[in-house]
C-alpha cells in the first residue's frame, strides 16, 4: 500500500488519484494520435506520451511503482522508440549491482544487530545535554543512513528513542518532555535524509544520476564512489549543521538536563545486546573493508598529489565499478560460516530476499525512460524548446531547479521525480550550452530535501506514526 492509500475510496484525494488514473493513458493516446511535436521524428511525440502516462501513474502511485516502471519493455517497441533487446538492457546495469551489492551487506549487518549497536555507541559517547542528545540521535540516523536504507534506520533509531522518552516522561512529566520529544523525532527524520546525500548508495536518487549521466554523457569521467563522497559530503554536513542548529534552537534550547535517566537507559539497551560478538566483528571488518575499497578503487586526483587505486593492481583497471566490489563483499558474507550453528553462515538467501525489489524496478524505469529521452531526441526537443532560458544567469535556473524537485518531492517519488527531470535537464545543458552538472547534481541532491510532509519520505511517515507530531 502506498503512502498516499487511506483505506477509504471515498475520499476526494482517492478520487483525485482515480481520476488521473483514467486521464493518464487518454492523454497519452491523444498525444500518440494527434501530437506532432517534430514531424521529422514521430518517435519524440511518442517517448513524451510514454513519459506523460508513466509520470502521472508515478505521482499517484495508485499503479504500483515497479508495475509503472515495467512500461517501456511493452510501449517503446511498439511504438517504435527503442528496440525491445535494447531496452531491457537498461533495467540491469552496475549501477544495480552496486545498490543490490550494498544492500545486501546492510541486510547483514541488520541481521546480527551490528546497526543497533553502532547507534547505542555513538549515543554514549556524543553526550547526555539536551542539544547533544538531539546531536547524537540526529548524527546516529545520519551516520547510518550513508550505508542502509533510511527506512531501516528510522526503524531501528525510534524504538530507541520511544523507549527513552518513555522514562523522561516518567520522571519529568508528559507536558515537560513533549516539545523536546518533537524536535527529537525529527531529529532522526531529518537526519535519515541528510545523511543518504553522503554517499552514492546512501539514496536511489544518487545512483539514478550516476546512471543518467552515463547514458546522456558516455565519455564524461566516471563518477566514483570517491568522487561522490568528496562533492557530496560537505554538502551534507553543511545541511546537517543547519538543520541541528535551527532544531536545538526551537525544541532544545534551555539547558534541561537528563543525564542520569539517558545514561543509564542507554547502559540498559547495550547491555541487552550483550558482549560483542564473532559474527559483529566479522561484519564490521567487512563493512570498512567495502568502505576502504569504494573509495581507494579508482586514483583520486588532489591537485598536488594522485592516489593511485587498488584497481590499478590488475591487468585491467577500468573493468572493475563500485558494483564490482559490492557484489565481491556480498559474496565473502555469504560463504564465512557463522558461530550460531552448523550450516549457518553471516548471509542467506532468506534474508537476501529482502532486497527491494520494487526499487530496482523503479532504476530500471527511470535508466529506460532516459534512454528512450535520448535514442528519440525527446532531450534535445526539450532543450530547443527551453533554449530561450539561454539569456537566464546559470545561478537563478539552479535555484529554481533546486525548489522545483523540493517541492515536488514532498508529494511524490523522489526516485521518480529525479529520474523523470533529469533527461530533460540534461538536454536543457546541452542546448544552452553549459555543464549538465550545474543542472543535474542541484536536481539530485534536491530530492532527498524533504522535510515538510509525511508522505515525502518513508522516515517522515514513520516518526509520524508515533502519533506525536501534527502536520500543522
Amino acid at each position: 500500500m502506498s503512502l498516499f492509500d487511506t483505506g477509504n475510496t471515498s475520499t476526494l484525494g482517492d478520487r483525485l488519484r482515480w481520476l488521473v488514473f483514467l486521464a493518464a493513458p487518454l492523454a497519452s493516446a491523444a498525444l500518440i494520435g494527434w501530437g506532432d511535436l517534430d514531424p521529422e521524428r514521430p518517435a519524440v511525440t511518442y517517448t513524451l506520451a510514454v513519459a506523460v502516462l508513466m509520470a502521472l501513474w508515478w505521482v499517484t502511485e495508485i499503479v504500483p511503482l515497479a508495475i509503472t516502471s515495467l512500461l517501456p519493455i511493452v510501449l517503446f517497441p511498439a511504438l517504435g522508440i527503442m528496440d525491445g533487446k535494447d531496452v531491457s538492457v537498461t533495467y540491469f546495469n552496475h549501477v544495480i549491482f552496486l545498490f543490490i551489492g550494498g544492500f545486501l551487506v546492510a541486510l547483514a549487518i541488520q541481521k546480527w544487530n551490528l546497526h543497533r549497536r553502532i547507534a547505542l555507541h555513538i549515543l554514549r559517547v556524543i553526550g547526555l545535554t539536551p542539544g547533544r542528545i538531539l546531536l547524537g540521535f540526529m548524527f546516529a540516523s545520519a551516520f547510518l543512513s550513508m550505508w542502509i536504507s533510511n527506512t531501516a534506520t528510522a526503524m531501528l533509531m525510534v524504538p530507541i528513542l520511544m523507549s527513552i522518552l518513555q522514562q523522561l516522561e516518567e520522571l519529568n512529566g508528559e507536558e515537560a518532555v513533549r516539545h523536546f520529544a518533537v524536535g527529537l523525532l525529527l531529529s532522526i527524520a531529518y537526519g535519515c535524509s541528510l545523511g543518504g546525500i553522503a554517499t552514492l548508495v546512501g539514496t536511489p536518487p544518487n545512483l539514478s544520476f550516476v546512471r543518467i549521466l552515463h547514458i546522456y554523457f558516455p565519455e564524461a569521467p566516471e563518477v566514483t564512489f570517491a568522487g561522490w563522497f568528496f562533492y557530496a559530503f560537505p554538502i551534507s554536513l553543511v545541511l546537517f549543521a543547519v538543520v541541528w542548529t535551527y532544531l536545538y534552537i526551537i525544541f532544545a534550547r534551555g539547558g534541561r538536563q537528563f543525564q542520569q535517566l539517558s545514561r543509564a537507559q542507554l547502559a540498559e539497551a547495550t547491555r541487552q545486546l550483550g558482549p560483542i560478538r564473532y559474527e559483529e566483528k566479522v561484519l564490521l571488518v567487512a563493512f570498512v573493508a567495502l568502505a576502504l575499497l569504494w573509495f581507494f578503487r579508482a586514483d583520486i586526483s588532489l591537485g598536488f598529489l594522485t592516489i593511485p587505486g587498488w584497481s590499478n593492481l590488475f591487468p585491467y583497471p577500468k573493468y572493475f565499478n563500485d558494483g564490482t566490489v559490492a557484489i565481491f563483499i556480498a559474496l565473502v558474507l555469504f560463504l564465512i560460516p557463522s558461530r550460531e550453528g552448523p550450516g549457518e553462515f553471516l548471509m542467506d538467501w532468506e534474508r537476501a530476499q529482502d532486497i527491494p525489489w520494487e526499487i530496482i524496478l523503479l532504476f530500471g524505469g527511470g535508466f529506460a525512460l532516459a534512454s528512450g529521452f535520448k535514442e528519440s531526441g525527446l532531450s534535445n526537443w526539450f532543450g530547443e524548446q527551453l533554449i530561450w532560458l539561454k539569456d537566464v544567469h546559470p545561478l537563478v535556473l539552479i535555484a529554481a531547479i533546486s525548489f522545483l524537485v523540493t517541492f515536488l518531492t514532498e508529494v511524490t517519488s523522489n526516485t521518480a521525480t529525479v529520474e523523470t527531470l533529469l533527461p530533460v535537464l540534461a538536454g536543457l545543458a546541452v542546448s544552452i550550452e553549459v555543464n549538465p552538472l550545474l543542472f543535474m547534481l542541484p536536481a539530485t541532491i534536491s530530492g532527498s530535501l524533504a522535510f515538510m510532509l509525511p508522505v515525502a519520505t518513508p522516515p517522515n511517515a514513520i516518526i509520524f506514526g508515533t502519533k506525536r507530531l501534527q502536520i500543522i
